[in-house]
């Protein structure tokens, strides 16, 4: 399997095929695909997505993917970098957070998402938007920024993470989802906290996460948001202290505790 590479922060692509040249691959950054027209199956990690005008995809860095197009399909492709996320977190905030909890739904990558007929007609116009800049990445890049804002605001309250067979499976994934909902405020993450949203005890919720995940789930919490702090202190924009107020942490010294010696 091939690994495509792209080095620039963020790349936009519009085209038509009707035959789909690439290998099955995966990639060292993100697609937000929006296919304007064309009919077909998205394979994704194996499974195959029908897809039709209008559907949007999210792909990560761990999926695998390709199209088997069956009638000539308009894609508009989105691909962006970690580098091109955390340049600018600091003035974005809460809208970075949508951005966050999208690439960490892997469900969401799996399947698509299924719009409102509002939501989509939204996305539609944003995605010409983003279009429509592409013949000056570098200097439409804020404008490409915010639009990818918008988009992902609105591709969040319409998460099909739940949507899925097997109670075990949709209870494990709304477990994921509602820890990087709210990553950002620990008192929330908190079994005795949490364990009512899934009607379960919060002595067993620990046991449940484990059997299922093979670590526990203060371990994951820790991970996670050591990972999103790395990212945060890596590009450079903020300071420790606004990063321990934005994960509601008490001080930076409760922050280099958490990361130990990676700070």
């Amino acid at each position: 399997m091939e690994r495509y590479r792209q080095f620039e922060p963020i790349l936009i692509s519009e085209f038509k095929s009707s035959a789909w040249t690439h290998p099955e691959h995966n990639h060292n950054h993100y697609e937000l695909i929006f296919i304007l027209s064309g009919e077909g199956s998205h394979v994704i990690n194996g499974y195959a997505v029908p897809y039709q005008s209008d559907a949007v995809f999210f792909i990560g860095p761990e999926e695998y993917h390709y199209f088997d197009i069956r009638k000539e399909t308009h894609f508009i492709y989105l691909k962006f970098t970690d580098a091109y996320i955390y340049r600018t977190t600091a003035e974005s905030g809460n809208l970075t957070r949508q951005l966050e909890y999208l690439i960490k739904s892997r469900e969401t990558h799996q399947h698509g998402f299924p719009l409102l007929a509002a939501d989509l007609q939204t996305v539609r116009l944003l995605f010409n938007v983003i279009a429509s800049l592409k013949h000056d990445i570098f200097a439409n890049q804020d404008l490409i920024w915010h639009q990818l804002l918008c988009i992902s605001m609105l591709l969040a309250r319409n998460m099909p993470e739940l949507q899925m067979d097997g109670p075990r499976s949709r209870d494990l994934q709304a477990m994921f989802c509602y820890i990087h909902k709210n990553i950002y405020t620990p008192n929330l993450l908190r079994s005795q906290v949490m364990a009512p949203h899934f009607n379960i005890a919060a002595d067993y919720l620990g046991t449940y996460f484990k059997r299922h995940v093979g670590m526990t789930i203060r371990t994951y919490i820790h991970q996670y948001r050591n990972r999103l702090i790395r990212q945060r202190i890596a590009a450079g924009r903020m300071i420790l202290k606004e990063i321990a107020e934005e994960f509601g942490l008490t001080d930076v010294s409760h922050l280099t505790k958490i990361l130990g010696k990676e700070v």
